[in-house]
């Protein structure tokens, strides 16, 4: 696919999204890019913003399966995957598909399910496969996994882990919407247009399978410039020794943030990245992979505010 048709199809996704979902520009944009590279999305928020509304209109838009998991403390790692049955009538198991084989997988307040069931996640979301019993299962092409979790409600939920959170390719906060947007919001109810009967939204087909995974493929080959591979590997290298860093990232950030990058110049019509790019991704790549020092915390800063700093301390390349 031509980039100019990458830019075309981003646009026009964004819009019919944005027929349902009004605001939240940068969580429509970012789960998009996400999927454009085969990234993961972690969605943190209060309950009420959006966040599935966003899926469901996704799935609609892009032609793909979707299917919503609800996280408690109770659910079992089989109730994600699938489990093998037993078969009387033949005299042997037989393996039911959970709800993880689809497009996109909606992992809501993923935080309430306890460590194992939230590894059960892990090789999907790295390998695309899932094992069950000594089998190994590919999953459908493409997925992506956009998990949501409750920044103030703790009680009830378990930390994910951080092998588990530096699988997520980008962390987008959402927060309340504008006066107008709200306004807006209770227009369309006003109009008889509920965001329970998307029927009534008018929404129209941008893309399939077939055309993500043809994006997928597309976009490794807009060009990265060895200086831009040299500014995002020094960005990453300074959360290492930040002084207000106890954690740093792990390569894995560098190589989200080149991916992302690529994606992003192609959804704006480009063959190549620009600093902006890497600028603009940084903050949702690395606000979930780095571990601030004790005191800083005290002190009230913040991820954000840590990788803003690195940014203005890192000079980008001037061509």
């Amino acid at each position: 696919m031509e980039i100019a048709q990458i830019a075309e199809n981003f646009a026009r996704a964004t819009q019919e999204i944005g027929k349902v979902l009004v605001g939240q520009s940068e969580l429509v944009e970012g789960t998009l890019i996400a999927l454009f590279c085969e990234g993961n999305v972690l969605i943190e928020g209060v309950p009420g913003l959006g966040k599935t509304l966003l899926v469901n209109t996704l799935s609609r838009v892009l032609q793909c399966g979707f299917k919503r998991v609800q996280f408690t403390p109770d659910l079992m790692p089989s109730d994600l995957t699938g489990h093998s049955i037993f078969d009387m009538s033949d005299q042997q198991f037989r393996f039911t598909r959970g709800p993880i084989f689809t497009n996109l997988l909606l992992a809501d307040e993923i935080n309430r399910a306890p460590a194992k069931t939230q590894s059960a996640l892990l090789e999907a979301m790295q390998e695309r496969q899932v094992t069950v019993d000594g089998t190994t299962y590919k999953l459908d092409r493409p997925f992506l996994t956009i998990a949501t979790q409750n920044p103030l409600e703790q009680e009830g939920t378990y930390p994910l882990p951080e092998a588990q959170l530096d699988r997520f390719m980008f962390k987008l906060l959402v927060d309340y919407p504008s006066y107008d947007e709200e306004r807006n919001i209770l227009k369309h109810y006003a109009e008889g247009r509920d965001s329970r009967d998307l029927d009534r939204f008018g929404l129209q087909p941008v893309l399939d399978a077939a055309g993500v995974l043809d994006i997928q493929r597309s976009i490794m080959s807009v060009i990265v410039e060895q200086s831009l591979i040299n500014y995002i590997t020094s960005i990453v290298a300074r959360t290492r020794n930040w002084h207000s860093i106890a954690v740093g990232a792990s390569p894995r950030a560098g190589v989200s943030i080149l991916l992302a990058a690529r994606a992003m110049a192609a959804c704006e019509g480009r063959n190549f990245v620009a600093p902006d790019d890497v600028k603009s991704l940084a903050p949702w790549v690395l606000r979930h992979r780095i571990r601030l020092r004790p005191d800083a915390e005290i002190e009230g800063t913040t991820a954000d505010d840590t990788i803003r700093e690195i940014l203005e301390a890192v000079e980008a390349p001037r061509k």
